[in-house]
């Protein structure tokens, strides 16, 4: 089991290393000049020169990707080359936003789709299922954008309930914050329950057709008990890896939402940092993403091997 995870972690640090070179390369081929946003049109070649001198923007790529990966492995994120600020400072504020909106999205979806997920697999067939089934399927066709327009022009434009910027500030109370919010927060739990209650519904029906689950109905088992107490520990697998994906959605793919509702994320401070060309700071970006998508994966990998008994004492 650990030779297993080891080569997890192998293959995520490749990985890494791989985005890492695809996330320069596609940053450093972006049109548009960050000099020229910065200092402006009017700006003269002199002035040009002396500012991709200062920043470094004069060096041959394979320098610059060298210096800037010496950088990220030593945890220095760099300075901004648009506003001259340190991205670390930048990132810190938008990376707790984005944290504080992934963990309550996280808290709540998490249980409440594991649980219709196995309401659905105790009552195959019947009505509960039927809706259930009908309901994510058509909320997994429905792109995150437009659930949240229809979320603003329902909430915010016609009732007049939320507001349609997502507010959120340090003096602000706990009724304030959660109201400021809310827009975000119900969009996102749509779309990532949707996804894990059939993924959990499926790996318990899956798991249901084993031969031992057989024997146990055989035997006069309520379905209940076998789902809760035989199937539910046979499909953690699965189900942790869906879990996973979509955790890392919260933190990676929340772009569109954040920036329909104006949230001050990480994913909008990346969006900024492209309209201004700020390569370091997309780059810091695109790397807290993938280590966060690659770091969620590992570990669901290895609540699969600890899960299964076949993977944790293999033969």
């Amino acid at each position: 089991m650990q030779r297993m995870v080891i080569q997890r972690i192998i293959v995520g640090i490749i990985t890494l290393w791989v985005v890492s070179v695809m996330v320069f390369i596609g940053t450093s081929v972006l049109p548009g000049d960050v000099a020229e946003i910065v200092l402006g049109q009017t700006a003269t070649p002199e002035s040009l020169a002396a500012y991709r001198a200062e920043r470094g923007l004069d060096q041959p790529l394979y320098m610059q990707y060298l210096s800037w990966l010496a950088g990220m492995m030593t945890g220095d994120l760099g300075t901004s080359k648009a506003g001259g600020a340190s991205i670390s400072s930048l990132i810190n504020g938008r990376f707790g936003n984005t944290m504080f909106l992934a963990g309550i999205v996280a808290i709540i979806a998490v249980p409440l789709s594991v649980a219709l997920g196995l309401l659905a697999a105790m009552y195959p067939g019947t009505w509960i299922d039927r809706v259930l089934t009908f309901g994510t399927l058509s909320l997994i066709s429905v792109p995150e954008f437009f659930i949240a327009t229809f979320m603003v022009l329902i909430f915010a434009v016609k009732l007049h309930w939320l507001p349609a910027i997502a507010h959120i500030a340090p003096e602000d109370g706990l009724w304030e914050t959660m109201r400021g919010m809310a827009m975000p927060l119900i969009t996102l739990i749509i779309v990532v329950a949707a996804q894990m209650i059939r993924m959990t519904r499926a790996g318990i029906l899956n798991v249901m057709n084993s031969p031992y689950i057989e024997m146990a109905i055989l035997k006069g088992v309520k379905r209940r008990r076998i789902i809760l107490r035989h199937a539910l520990f046979n499909a953690i697998g699965p189900i942790v890896n869906v879990i996973a994906l979509n955790l890392a959605y919260l933190v990676s793919g929340v772009v569109i939402v954040e920036t329909i509702f104006a949230y001050p994320g990480l994913a909008k401070l990346m969006i900024d940092g492209v309209q201004t060309r700020d390569l370091p700071l997309v780059q810091a970006c695109a790397m807290i993403f993938c280590g966060t998508y690659v770091i969620l994966i590992i570990m669901a990998d290895v609540a699969a091997i600890l899960s299964n008994p076949r993977l944790r004492n293999p033969k």
